[in-house]
């Protein structure tokens, strides 16, 4: 083990910090043990998160080196520790004795053989009784891997492991951004993105050794998990939506034109119709939404650029769309025409309602749907301009 001042080693064993008096020294020891025992030139880090009680000494007197991290977060501390890390590998894990530090060498020879993120997967390595709260196993981790998974077409069965390895050039220049607990999903996602080879290895998981609560939070840390993947995933969180409710909306109101339709007893009518014709309008500001974010995160870099995508946008400029939305200005009006013709033909009086009520819908349907394409291709065009720049 090398402790020199500047001199470079080939791993970083990364530990965030958080008032972890209790069982920061039994962490840094395992750790040390691991690197004395396998022969890895490496290092003990402590990213120190502001905590309030000894655990600085504590690391300090074990041969640990502290990074003092002013931001609060989990995230904030594993950026920091990885950026101040000397380590051509690191290895990260929570401080708290649930995860084994003397059994990193699978981690470590997966980043040896060039893989960029090594995930620790403990639903195949083994949950300890008491080590994981009811909640977190049987709901949380399973859904927002299964999310993680559908989204990203990640084959990771765990992605909030606290254990988990990386090339260290190869994760800072994702230029990872979240503080929170969030960042566990952040590092998964963005690697994928970026086309990084990942992989998992088993990891065993024991209830840590703390005599305080946790610092994870159960329901507020899982919706800063799912927020993350959803906002990283417009194709899900807007596009699939949309295109559900438009060609409901499309076939419900084609269904209904004519006039009522029996279902055995059942009769539907006009208020179905109505609703069909609203799905329309909220699946097209869906697919709209969902051009405008994929064109937003391929410009900003958050997305990876898709050749096929960038093209089709690019064929859908400002002018084309508005040709489309003057198109379909002119079917509403044209309908808007015949509704006042027909009651202008009755003298201004009674109508029937149902039926002329349907084609004046569908008219204004096409109307706000004119106009929620020309706004969106307007937006769209604004938040080009300082790329084109």
């Amino acid at each position: 083990m090398i402790d020199a001042a500047s001199e470079p080693v080939e791993l970083s064993i990364l530990m965030p910090c958080l008032n972890e008096a209790e069982t920061l020294a039994v962490c840094i020891r395992k750790a040390r043990r691991f690197l004395e025992a396998s022969g890895v030139t490496g290092e003990v880090l402590i990213a120190d998160n502001g905590s309030t009680d000894n655990s600085r000494a504590i690391a300090e007197a074990e041969g640990a080196r502290v990074v003092q991290v002013e931001r609060r977060g989990y995230g904030a501390a594993l950026l920091a520790g990885i950026a101040a890390a000397r380590g051509r590998f690191v290895i990260m894990g929570d401080a708290d004795d649930s995860y084994d530090f003397l059994g990193l060498m699978p981690f470590l020879e997966k980043l040896r053989g060039g893989t960029d993120l090594v995930m620790g997967n403990r639903f195949r390595g083994g949950i300890a009784p008491g080590a994981m709260p009811f909640l977190h196993r049987f709901l949380g981790n399973p859904v927002i891997s299964f999310l993680g998974r559908l989204f990203f077409a990640i084959k990771i069965g765990d992605f909030n492991c606290g254990l988990r390895g990386c090339a260290r050039d190869r994760i800072l220049a994702l230029k990872l951004q979240a503080t929170g607990m969030e960042f566990a999903s952040e590092m998964v996602v963005r690697s994928a993105l970026a086309g990084y080879d990942i992989a998992e290895v088993p990891t065993t998981l024991r209830k840590d050794g703390r005599s305080r609560p946790p610092h994870l939070r159960t329901w507020s840390d899982g919706w800063r998990h799912l927020r993350f993947l959803l906002m990283f995933s417009p194709t899900w969180l807007f596009l699939y939506p949309g295109l559900v409710l438009v060609v409901f909306g499309i076939v419900g109101s084609l269904f209904l034109l004519p006039g009522t339709v029996y279902i055995g007893s059942v009769g539907i009518d006009i208020h179905t119709f109505i609703v069909a014709c609203i799905a329309i309008l909220l699946g097209l500001q869906c697919i709209t939404f969902s051009i405008i974010a994929r064109r937003y995160g391929m410009a900003t870099g958050f997305i990876p650029a898709s050749p096929h995508l960038a093209s089709l946008l690019e064929t859908w400029t400002l002018e084309r769309v508005l040709i489309i939305a003057c198109g379909l200005v002119l079917l509403g009006l044209v309908g808007l025409l015949w509704c006042v013709s027909v009651w202008a033909a009755s003298g201004f009086g009674p109508l029937q309602y149902a039926a002329l009520l349907r084609v004046l819908v569908l008219s204004l349907t096409a109307i706000a749907a004119a106009m929620q394409l020309a706004f969106a291709a307007f937006l769209a065009g604004i938040m080009d301009i300082p790329t084109r720049r």
